[in-house]
């Protein structure tokens, strides 16, 4: 069965940083593709990043470019994103989710982990 927890969410001042992790499980992590997506209060859901399976390739949404950093250890499974230079505008509910392929350009999200919120607030 396919698991992603993600953790590291939580109340945070503008400027500030969070990691957050996603921890993977019943799957082969090292050979799909990875993406976090968010989902701010009352609002749909936004891609933020994507990386491919080995970790050498990434992408970003406009909003997390120069300020998000998405990295991943296949030895432990886990996903992460660092997000600096907080703003209010990044309070959502942060979602990892796999990718149904090695490579994150044309293939969609398959399976989601249950979120971990962030708020961002003075």
């Amino acid at each position: 069965e396919v698991q992603l927890v993600e953790s590291g969410g939580g109340l945070v001042q503008p400027g500030g940083s969070l990691r957050l992790s996603c921890a993977a499980s019943g799957f082969t992590f090292s050979t799909y593709a990875m993406s976090w997506v968010r989902q701010a209060p009352g609002k749909g859901l936004e891609w933020v990043s994507a990386i491919n399976s080995g970790g050498g390739s990434a992408s970003y949404a406009d909003s997390a470019k120069g300020r998000f950093t998405i990295s991943r250890d296949n030895a432990k499974n886990t996903l992460y994103l660092q997000m600096n230079s907080l703003k209010p505008e990044d309070t959502a509910v942060y979602y990892c989710a796999k990718i149904g392929s090695s490579w994150y350009v044309g293939y969609g999200m398959d399976y989601w982990g249950k979120g971990t919120l962030v708020t961002v607030s003075s």
